[in-house]
């Protein structure tokens, strides 16, 4: 229990008495020294029937340690003391400045566990252990000369053994002690000292008080810390290397990021440091980390798809993009859902090899494109993962040079590096029956990866899907506010005969690409590959007589995964898992790539609902004018 002493020390007058108040217990102890005033702080009218103007409070921590030695650095703390003025019965102030020598508490160390100094303990194991190690090579050079058998040893010889054994152990244990403690920082507080200063005048308004500045918040934890930063300025040390160096990832991110600020001269105060686990981006995501960038996570649905329900997150800055898909996932739910369908599941990479001649180019094309070959080749490129499978080989030649498209399934991996390791081992196996090729490359561009082609928008790439729905009359009159004529000759004019004139290609589509990256975003997948992936041709058509709306879009080239790259980051797990596609699928490997894909055409077919009947309408300005627009003076802000 802890023991509470309050003893009253001084009385000068009826408004100045000096109060001690101690709370003890084994491991803390606080002091209030309070000196009355006619004026009460409300914190201090729950601790005392008096009021204070000055209170210290100090705190000790006792760990077992040793009596703390005298410190020869002062604390300085100035207080103002107040007196009475008999003449003219007004308070006049003095200031006076007091020294408080303090020392912080030394700071616990393992080497205190031990009974003696550690000097001493590691000079008597050193003694010991020589000391033995002498005895017992002196012992057996006795037997060996006298043929004594060594294994026969008497109860000294048996002790020496022993302390030989014990003191070896404590020298490989604890003999690095301080070496090993000089590493860790020392960065633990063991004693919180702080002083509250308050000066009240009878019957006056209280002046300001005299404090000391906060400490601010240092970046660099330690002077080795900041050592590691010059070296990193000055090119002595290379930036990239400071995690294998340092071992600790966020100590990295913090230390390049400090460097940084110093080389170009620029602070990069809204850029969060903390917060984030650099060591999942290691070797996986990003390389050379100084921070992160926040981007705001919106919820658009529920969208009914094939008859399940998803709440689809949106990262994005543009307003009125998670809103406006919102609207049409709505506008698809009251009509009764959407379906979509894939049609087809399968990465490519499209290596380019060189021959001497066209016709040696030739015969590599007819061997490849021969299905008495295609076996060989599926058991050669399978063997890269479990989940490969080689589906079809497509050749294209220009002159002497074969660009060779490989397609296969990945799972519920996006596929990239799978597909290239089987690529890698199929090109070694070909180097043997065509030894005169020449690998120039291993993606040839006929991939075609994170670029617009028509054998993409053709063939697919990744998951080819249709979605597809019905909106009723009733639907587009009173959620999108148009009507079905209307939105049926818009789309023609703008997404087919518009992006027919701009020479688009896969572009004929509203804002495919706004609703495929911000899922991207929002669930770790490459945003480069929205470029193919927002390939998109959106289809209007009326039904029932005209009275209902069929829209319908088809995205040949959706290149999404539940496993590998930025889905294993917390905050893209956490939206994966929103959509109950986080990581691989165990009873159906590929099926929550697949369903991620179905999703993100569903995505688009809302958004693109939405925003034709917004142009159909004429509503798309205004809403733009009040949702995407800031009010802030941002002049302000940056100042």
């Amino acid at each position: 229990m802890p023991r509470v002493v309050q003893k009253r020390v001084k009385a000068t007058a009826a408004s100045n008495v000096k109060y001690i108040i101690r709370f003890t217990t084994p491991r803390h102890r606080i002091q209030f020294t309070c000196i009355n005033s006619p004026s009460k702080p409300p914190i201090i009218r729950r601790l005392l029937p008096t009021a204070t103007t000055t209170i210290t409070i100090s705190m000790d921590l006792r760990r077992g340690l040793p009596p703390k030695p005298p410190s020869t650095t002062p604390l300085i703390r100035h207080r103002k003391t107040t007196s009475n003025n008999k003449n003219n019965n007004r308070s006049s102030s003095s200031t006076g400045t007091v020294v408080d020598h303090r020392s912080p508490s030394p700071i616990p160390k393992a080497s205190d566990a031990l009974p003696l100094p550690l000097y001493l303990t590691n000079g008597i194991f050193f003694t010991l252990f020589f000391c033995v190690a002498y005895f017992l090579l002196h012992r057996w050079r006795e037997k060996i000369r006298s043929s004594t058998p060594l294994h026969v040893v008497t109860l000294s010889e048996l002790a020496a053994i022993v302390s030989l054994i014990a003191s070896f152990i404590y020298l490989l244990g604890f003999f690095g002690i301080d070496f090993v403690q000089s590493f860790i920082g020392t960065s633990r507080v063991d004693e919180d000292n702080f002083t509250l200063e308050d000066d009240v005048e009878h019957h006056s308004k209280p002046k300001p008080r005299i404090m000391d500045p906060l400490p601010t918040a240092a970046t660099l934890t330690s002077k080795k810390d900041e050592d590691i930063v010059k070296s990193v300025v000055s090119g002595s040390i290379p930036s990239y290397s400071l995690e294998s160096k340092l071992g600790d990832c966020r100590r990295a991110a913090s230390i390049r990021r400090e460097a940084l600020e110093r080389k170009t001269g620029r602070p990069l105060l809204g850029l969060p440091l903390e917060g984030f686990d650099y060591n999942s981006i290691l070797g996986q995501c990003c390389e050379m980390p100084i921070g992160y960038v926040q981007v705001p996570v919106g919820i658009a649905g529920p969208l009914l798809l094939n008859g399940g329900e998803y709440m689809v997150p949106m990262a994005t800055t543009e307003g009125c993009l998670v809103a406006s898909t919102n609207r049409g996932c709505k506008a698809i739910f009251a009509s009764g859902g959407a379906t979509a369908i894939l049609l087809k599941d399968g990465m490519t990479r499209a290596p380019v090899v060189r021959f001497g001649s066209a016709a040696r180019a030739s015969h590599l094309k007819f061997f490849l494109e021969d299905a008495l070959n295609f076996d060989a080749l599926s058991i050669v490129f399978n063997k890269s993962s479990r989940f490969a499978r080689l589906q079809s080989i497509q050749c294209s030649i220009a002159g002497k040079n074969l660009y060779i498209r490989f397609t296969c399934s990945t799972g519920d991996a996006m596929g990239m590096n799978m597909v290239s390791k089987g690529v890698q081992n199929v090109l070694d196996f070909l180097q043997i029956e065509f030894p005169d090729m020449e690998v120039i490359g291993i993606s040839g561009n006929f991939c075609s990866d994170k670029k617009p082609s028509a054998v993409n928008w053709i063939e697919g790439r990744g998951k080819s899907v249709v979605c597809e729905s019905v909106i009723t009359a009733d639907v587009v009159k009173k959620v999108l506010k148009t009507t079905v004529p209307a939105l049926v000759e818009l789309n023609m004019l703008k997404n087919l005969t518009g992006s027919a004139i701009a020479g688009s290609l896969g572009g004929f589509n509203a804002h495919a690409a706004n609703i495929v990256s911000a899922v991207f975003i929002a669930t770790g997948q490459d945003p480069a590959q929205n470029i193919e992936s927002s390939h998109c041709i959106t289809m209007m058509e009326p039904v029932n007589s005209g009275k209902d709306l069929h829209i319908s879009v088809t995205m040949p080239s959706i290149e999404v995964g539940t496993v590998g790259g930025g889905t294993q980051l917390a905050s893209q797990s956490a939206c994966l898992n929103l959509l109950g596609v986080k990581g691989a699928s165990k009873e159906s490997p590929g099926a929550n790539a697949r369903l991620l894909a179905t999703i993100v055409a569903g995505s688009v077919l809302a958004g693109e609902l939405s925003l034709m009947s917004a142009i159909s309408s004429g509503q798309l300005v205004k809403s733009h004018m009040k949702y995407n627009r800031s009010n802030r003076d941002m002049t302000v802000i940056s100042s």
